[in-house]
């Protein structure tokens, strides 16, 4: 249900039963100069049927045009059944489960939630969701912080090809709490890390190291061998990773010898759909002897006196809950309604359908590069294994080629210059399996002639 009406009689009702003479009355303590008697500007109200008509007819100003832009956010395929599910009142308008005698549903689901993502992941536990990938990326520095207790230094290591976003994230929100961020160069014309980057660091005091797989250029890291180094040198690991990419890829839980300490990222590929900039979720998943380190919540499996099922909140080591100076984080509420979407789609799609979607990127992708890369001017930047992005490296600025592809209809990319300036014009381009082969020849013919 899209909305819940008030007749006149149940407000008339309502008012009786508080003692009120009209709705009026209940805003009597504000000063009437301070109240708002009218909107100029606003239009009179609109019928449901007019105002849905009007929103289509804006929406269609901008147009369909074909998406290759990724860079942390992807379009993929939602199946209509995801949110069919998630709009049920059930869902939709539940809220934290505190009570969990009145929560079994919402508790159950995000169990499940918890569940799939230590699998994926590779991990033994998992917590119910935090606000995005960027934030959860800064959650876990801080989770490392407290969990490892030999590291005093409060020192991250973070390579350059980690999302841009993510860093900016972190340091604002962990900058303050005197957690030093230090960049750790890629290899250049390779793109991704080497331990000899890291050769620097051995035998100083790092608390933690990270590393993303794919990378911000969708290239694949060397994971066994960076992770090793972290643990050879007595830093707790963390792993940025698409979830999506799990599917065809080892999980952070089996890289190196021993797997990493904690792993987070985004979880809007799961069947969120991409939306003006969000809203999105982030997920964390651990080891299980830093459970208690974890951020927001953990719900938890048992039995009750009849030896029935049952589902409740486990671990809230938050303000709300335990003395502030104790608590693990000041998250006060997670994404769970993008949680119960991601949950939903993943049930759908199966451990042989994330499969099957994983390689239609990769597949997709390699296309899209062959295709692009036959233009003069055009050529790929880094030449390793990748997901489902890659840089590409023009004879002009990219700006002014990405505007000359949106008036034809094409997203074109991610503009690297800024972040990374050092790579000159570079052009970060995604394909998912939502592009097909027509659509990656109309971007070719679109950019020959904007290169022409």
């Amino acid at each position: 249900m899209p909305f819940i009406p008030h007749t006149d009689t149940d407000v008339a009702e309502m008012l009786a039963v508080i003692g009120a003479p009209s709705i009026d009355a209940l805003f009597e303590e504000i000063p009437a100069e301070l109240r708002i008697h009218s909107l100029p500007g606003i239009p009179e109200a609109l019928t449901e049927m007019q105002v849905g008509r009007l929103m289509q007819a804006r929406a269609l100003r901008d147009g369909r045009p074909l998406n290759f832009i990724g860079a942390g956010a992807y379009e993929h395929h939602i199946p209509a059944a995801v949110w069919a599910i998630v709009t049920r009142g059930e869902f939709y308008s539940a809220y934290t489960p505190y009570q969990a005698e009145a929560s079994q549903g919402t508790l159950q689901l995000l169990y499940e939630y918890q569940t799939m993502m230590a699998s994926l992941t590779g991990m033994q536990v998992s917590n119910a969701s935090l606000y995005d990938g960027a934030s959860a990326l800064a959650e876990a520095c801080l989770m490392s912080v407290r969990a490892h207790r030999r590291s005093t230094s409060r020192r991250i290591l973070v390579p350059a090809a980690v999302n841009p976003t993510y860093l900016q994230v972190a340091r604002a929100i962990a900058g303050g709490q005197k957690l030093n961020f230090e960049v750790i160069p890629y290899e250049p014309g390779v793109g991704t890390t080497t331990t000899a980057a890291l050769e620097k660091y051995r035998g100083q005091d790092i608390t933690a190291v990270v590393i993303q797989q794919p990378n911000f250029f969708g290239l694949l890291e060397d994971v066994d061998a960076l992770t090793d180094w972290g643990h050879a040198n007595g830093a707790q690991v963390i792993a940025v990773v698409n979830p999506l990419s799990l599917a065809i890829l080892k999980p952070p839980g089996e890289w190196g010898a021993k797997g990493v300490d904690i792993v987070v990222g985004e979880g809007q590929p799961l069947g969120v759909p991409l939306s003006s900039g969000g809203p999105y979720f982030g997920f964390m998943t651990a080891r299980m002897e830093h459970v208690r380190q974890m951020p927001g919540r953990i719900i938890g499996r048992t039995v009750d006196l009849d030896g029935k099922p049952g589902y409740t909140l486990t671990l809230q080591a938050r303000e709300q809950h335990i003395r502030r100076s104790k608590a693990t984080s000041n998250i006060c509420t997670n994404q769970g309604l993008l949680v119960t979407a991601a949950t939903i789609h993943m049930s759908l799609l199966g451990a042989a359908g994330f499969e099957r979607v994983a390689a239609a990127c990769q597949i997709q992708t390699r296309s899209l590069v062959a295709a692009l890369t036959k233009i003069k001017g055009v050529k790929l930047a880094f030449g390793g294994p990748r997901f489902h992005e890659a840089v590409l490296q023009l004879d002009r600025e990219v700006a002014g080629v990405l505007e000359a592809l949106a008036q034809r209809g094409i997203v074109g990319g991610y503009d690297l210059s800024r972040a990374y300036p050092e790579l000159g014009n570079a052009l970060l381009v995604c394909a998912t399996e939502t592009r097909t082969d027509e659509d990656v020849a109309a971007y070719e013919a679109a950019l020959r002639q904007v290169m022409t």
